[in-house]
């Protein structure tokens, strides 16, 4: 048996996403700011470590941005006394994920900057993979870069693209000919509010309305959150704009191939969200139960790891016959300062976190269902503390393939050295994490977990990247 696990990594043995953006434009003049407040509740799931707010009056003085950002949670940031600042009918929010040496103040978004015909506000989910190439042509044509974010690099090549173009949208256009990546973008204008979505759809954007307010959203979650109704996804590719006569588009760059993240339904996602009109929820519930189906086991009970392993756990009990029920209490208010316990103690942070209903395992076969593995230091400190509450048996599932690849499209995935199946095989996994038997879902259930569609991106698990390889990511 051979194990690369470095306990280094225990404290980031889940998936992280960039970002999650929001826009809202009311056209009765009415202030938005609190209800992009809310709203990035609802994302806020997207991305912990700092957010923003800008807005602007369209009835008032051209390029007036108001906005205010921090680190932190947005309960955090934001007080009653700061959202009464922000007074517009137009605005853009961002909540945002980051990591080492990225999170710094200037690095938090929406970014706003000054041009010659105007301003722009811009909030990014996603990356760019050609992002150095395109940061050395702007810096040796006289660009100054405050941040280390690729939300500059576009907010640079749109506003050189704007004085030449016809319109803002004909800028943002010739932009998305020039970038390469993964993308969903909230922008905003002094009179328009504009979402884009990359070519091959990586990452979801969808359209809400609310009485005479239209709001764009990384997920319907935010939407729900200030009452607003699902309009239609934003396609792949596509451009919409929205002014005081309503919702324009523009689908001049929408193409056949499509590469949306399969892993939005099997984890980052919120379970009451649907993206591409396929629910997450149910798409969740569908792993489990086509686990029951590819790995059975005879058990007594299954339980869910919180949060995103309970739907499946619900479907593999539906399918298996196998009682469903609650193993684990979460505790809700370990927040994103909570400090970390010594390495020698660092079963305790799992602990103080998750833990586990003793009378509920206790001398039981468990069927334990997890969204992933990632370096594997999570899922056998979890494992061992149900056999410490007196589970017999502990048989972990899986509610997505192995990782073995990097993700390059925005998504933490780290590198193959640091993921547990990149360098073991899945009987030395079960070993290390100390199951009696473990299952993933298999590649070719994918599909069947969102309604049978295509056109979505497994490469963290196959190793097909969709999107051209570029040298920033060679």
């Amino acid at each position: 048996m051979k194990s690369n696990i470095n306990n280094n990594y225990f404290e980031s043995d889940k998936l992280n996403h960039e970002c999650g953006v929001l826009g809202i434009y009311d056209l009765d003049g009415e202030d938005v700011s609190s209800s992009i407040y809310y709203g990035l509740y609802g994302l806020q799931h997207r991305g912990q470590e700092g957010c923003g707010i800008a807005v602007s009056d369209t009835n008032g003085p051209l390029g007036n941005i108001k906005s205010h950002k921090g680190m932190g949670l947005m309960s955090e940031v934001f007080t009653e006394e700061s959202l009464d600042d922000l007074c517009g009918n137009i605005g853009v929010g961002h909540v945002r994920y980051a990591s080492g040496r990225n999170k710094t103040i200037e690095n938090v978004q929406p970014l706003v900057i000054h041009y010659a015909k105007g301003t722009l506000c811009l909030g990014l989910n996603g990356t760019l993979l050609n992002h150095k190439e395109l940061k050395h042509e702007l810096a040796y044509t006289g660009a100054i870069f405050q941040t280390s974010i690729d939300t500059e690099i576009i907010a640079y090549v749109i506003a050189r693209e704007r004085l030449k173009a016809k319109s803002i949208e004909e800028a943002v256009k010739n932009t998305m000919k020039k970038i390469v990546g993964a993308y969903s973008i909230v922008m905003m204008s002094p009179r328009k509010l504009i979402g884009i979505r990359d070519p091959y759809g990586v990452h979801p954007l969808v359209i809400g309305k609310r009485d005479n307010t239209y709001i764009i959203a990384s997920e319907t979650s935010a939407l729900d959150a200030i009452g607003a109704e699902i309009i239609r996804d934003v396609e792949p590719g596509e451009i919409v704009s929205i002014d005081k006569d309503g919702i324009h588009s523009d689908r001049s760059l929408v193409q056949e191939k499509k590469a949306r993240c399969i892993f939005e339904y099997i984890y980052f996602a919120r379970a009451d969200s649907k993206i591409d009109d396929v629910s997450v929820y149910n798409s969740r519930i569908m792993a489990g139960k086509l686990l029951a189906k590819s790995h059975p086991v005879d058990a007594d009970l299954v339980i869910g790891v919180p949060d995103s392993g309970k739907a499946a756990a619900v479907g593999y009990a539906q399918e298996s016959g196998i009682p469903y029920g609650t193993a684990f209490i979460k505790n809700s208010y370990v927040g994103r300062t909570f400090i970390k316990p010594k390495q020698s103690m660092r079963e305790t942070s799992v602990r103080i976190k998750l833990n586990v209903l003793k009378e509920m395992v206790e001398g039981k076969r468990i069927v334990m269902i997890d969204d992933s593995i990632v370096r594997g230091t999570t899922s056998g400190i979890i494992v061992k503390a149900l056999k410490d509450a007196g589970a017999t048996e502990v048989h972990v599932r899986i509610s997505s393939p192995p990782f073995l690849h990097p993700c390059y499209y925005g998504t933490d995935v780290p590198s193959g050295d640091q993921l547990i199946a990149h360098n073991n095989s899945i009987e030395e996994i079960r070993q290390i994490i100390g199951a009696d038997s473990l299952g993933y879902l298999a590649i070719e259930d994918l599909s069947a977990i969102i309604d049978g569609q295509t056109g979505y991106c497994d490469a963290c698990f196959t190793g097909n990247y969709p999107i051209e390889q570029t040298k920033d990511m060679k």
